[in-house]
């Protein structure tokens, strides 16, 4: 059976309605606003461009090629040319000279002379400028980075969501911080005022000399050591607003707005159900599946490294000694090229063993994480309970303090009890509602710890 926990009583401290609207707006802000939320937002968008870049590589290029040479020097190819053709113009002058002589030509073949010619390969100016267009055909390289880079981008996704939780998280933290400072104040005013109080009361009883002077100066002490925990509740109070307002990317001093807690109302947790959220919900694990499909993406890829590819490339330009574009220049050329790889020194073989031992670390990896965030949720779990248990407390003390007080309080009016009893009494009343202020903070931390690691908050 599942193990359910049913608190005894209601759960203190759960947020009235209106409080926890505000309290949302705030997170809501922070949300917005958040430098580190910004740089992990830009990190996402960065990562969906990358995918983009990816997309690219389905769609053919085209780019302009220009290139202008001037050689000198180089290969050169003798061509013979004149020792095969004179002896040939030769004889063709001594047949023509007898026809002519015959009267059977009109005229005599002319002399003839060729040279040998000898052609450099380089010509001394030459340019070339075309249009190329490159279409990859069969390249399963560019199909598995293009699953990759999906996959990088929703690890990014939950990245950026775990962050938000933590933020969230953060937030609630400061924000409970800062009305604990708030309620603290407030209980020294309260107790500023009992101590006043106390010493017209002992001024009156000097008067009256039904009490010595020292205890108008014990009373007076009384006071001078609250103004010192006013004091450092005062900073603290301070430092709770900053870092609360620097969570929010806002100015340090920035009024924050506050409201009463509420109501008390029932919080039920279930340990089994809680494990279960949390497995479900936690952008962690999400990011390491979208790692782990990534790197079996990477495996697949990397066996096709000894695979062929193919392109198309169509070309037209122009070529010449000189920059002429017309018809007599132009030229066009389409061609499939292949490539395959036949050996590379055994880098697509470790290339893909590197592959699978990155998988196998991130499948480690995920049962090593599943395992931490069932402790989380254990650790939350208890410790939920246990700070419930110390509101219990703490409230049961406040009651208990609060009526020993009024005895004391009356019966020290009344002569019937001496100083020491009275500060002992107004000293148990002071020190229990300030435990139960930091009771309810610290329900209110572990609660909102519970609602993090099971990743109940709806983002």
């Amino acid at each position: 059976m599942k193990k359910l926990i049913i608190f005894p009583v209601i759960f203190l401290l759960s947020v009235s309605l209106s409080g926890q609207n505000i309290l949302d707006n705030y997170i809501n802000q922070g949300l917005e606003s958040n430098l580190m939320i910004k740089q992990k937002k830009a990190d996402y968008e960065k990562s969906i461009y990358v995918l983009k870049e990816a997309k690219g590589y389905f769609m053919p290029s085209l780019s302009i090629n220009a290139r202008y040479s001037i050689a000198e020097g180089g290969r050169t190819f003798y061509i013979p040319i004149g020792d095969m053709l004179n002896p040939v113009y030769y004889t063709l002058n001594l047949i023509s000279s007898r026809m002519y002589e015959l009267g059977l030509a009109e005229q005599i073949f002319p002399n003839i002379t060729v040279d040998n010619q000898t052609i450099e390969f380089l010509r001394p100016t030459e340019q070339e400028t075309k249009a190329q267009l490159v279409q990859p055909i069969f390249n399963p390289q560019i199909y598995y980075n293009n699953k990759i880079k999906t996959e990088l981008v929703n690890a990014s996704q939950y990245n950026l969501e775990t962050y938000q939780r933590q933020l969230v998280a953060d937030i609630k933290t400061a924000y409970y911080n800062y009305l604990s400072t708030i309620e603290g104040l407030e209980l020294i005013e309260k107790t500023r005022l009992l101590l006043d109080e106390n010493i017209r009361v002992n001024e009156k009883l000097l008067e009256n000399d039904k009490v010595t002077i020292d205890a108008v100066y014990r009373s007076r002490t009384e006071l001078s050591k609250l103004e010192e925990i006013k004091a450092e509740t005062e900073k603290n109070h301070q430092m709770a607003k900053s870092y609360f307002n620097f969570l929010l990317n806002r100015p340090l001093d920035t009024l924050i707005v506050v409201q009463d807690t509420g109501e008390i109302n029932p919080v039920l947790v279930d340990l089994a159900s809680g494990t279960q959220t949390a497995l479900e919900n936690r952008a962690e694990i999400d990011m390491l599946n979208s790692y782990s499909k990534a790197t079996d993406l990477n495996v697949k890829m990397n066996k096709t490294n000894n695979w062929p590819t193919i392109f198309g490339v169509v070309d037209y330009g122009f070529q010449g000694e000189e920059y002429i574009f017309n018809d007599d220049y132009d030229f066009a050329m389409a061609s499939f090229i292949l490539k395959w790889d036949l050996f590379k020194g055994f880098q697509n073989k470790a290339k893909l063993q590197q592959a699978v031992i990155d998988k196998e670390n991130l499948d480690y990896r995920k049962e090593e994480l599943e395992k931490q965030i069932s402790l989380q949720v254990l650790n939350a779990y208890y410790d939920l309970e246990a700070a419930f248990k110390k509101t219990l407390r703490a409230a049961d003390q406040v009651k208990y303090t609060e009526s020993t007080f009024k005895i004391i309080d009356k019966k020290y009016r009344e002569g019937q009890a001496n100083l020491l009893e009275f500060i002992d009494a107004r000293t148990g009343m002071t020190s229990a509602k300030q435990n139960l202020i930091l009771a309810k903070l610290n329900y209110k931390i572990k609660l909102t710890e519970y609602e993090k690691v099971t990743g109940a908050y709806t983002l």
